[in-house]
């Protein structure tokens, strides 16, 4: 067989788009970020009205580029909570508003293969926005993203993700240490609010982008 691995993916993108389709999802898939961009500027944002966005913390969506492409959009009330110059308490107020935008874009920790979403948040507005505020929501997410099942995505997200996010936000956790999650009771601690999102109410709220590529943590 020719290119072996890229039918790998293909197999798997097919299969874990039907599992999340089957829990109301609505789901796209993109051979690399460029596309994931295409995908997001020419048909999703337009087939939603959307006449406002913001965004929660995610590497994958700076990755792909649609930060830079989103921000200065005039069209579209933008908040942005990446805005590095304001004050906490702006941003704190940014992050509230955002939960009544049209469009809310972030990623995720990590995907099962029977189609659940899996994340832990420090704040609580990028789960909060998931669940419940925003007219819809866009997960942008790598291949990497994808384990076999529930207790895999959070243990991937407590060994792997967490600790290399408290690194690269220069927390003062053990885990930057350590590189392992210790249930710490550090004052700085990301861990905070788990959630585990079985299906999309209602059906197509939230919409994922499938991208073949390793993007984010």
């Amino acid at each position: 067989m020719k290119n072996p691995i890229d039918n790998y993916w293909k197999l798997k993108f097919e299969n874990v788009k039907e599992a999340l389709e089957s829990n109301n999802f609505e789901v796209f898939i993109a051979d690399n970020s460029k596309e994931a961009s295409k995908i997001v500027l020419e048909k999703i944002i337009p087939n939603e009205n959307i006449k406002s966005i913001s965004w929660g913390g995610s590497m994958t969506f700076v990755g792909t580029g649609l930060y830079d492409a989103l921000k200065n959009k005039n069209e579209f009330k933008i908040l942005d909570t990446f805005d590095k110059s304001l004050s906490n308490d702006e941003k704190t107020q940014l992050r509230r508003e955002a939960l009544l935008t049209d469009l809310f874009v972030t990623g995720t920790n990590a995907l099962t293969e029977d189609g659940c979403l899996v994340n832990l948040d420090m704040i609580g507005n990028r789960v909060g926005a998931m669940t419940f505020g925003p007219n819809n929501v866009l997960i942008l997410t790598g291949r990497n993203k994808i384990v076999p099942d529930i207790d895999t995505a959070m243990e991937r997200i407590k060994n792997y993700v967490a600790p290399t996010n408290a690194m690269r936000l220069d927390m003062k956790t053990p885990c930057v240490k350590t590189g392992e999650c210790s249930e710490c009771k550090a004052s700085a601690r990301i861990c905070n609010s788990w959630t585990i999102t079985q299906k999309s109410f209602p059906p197509k709220r939230v919409k994922i982008v499938l991208i073949n590529e390793d993007l984010g943590l």
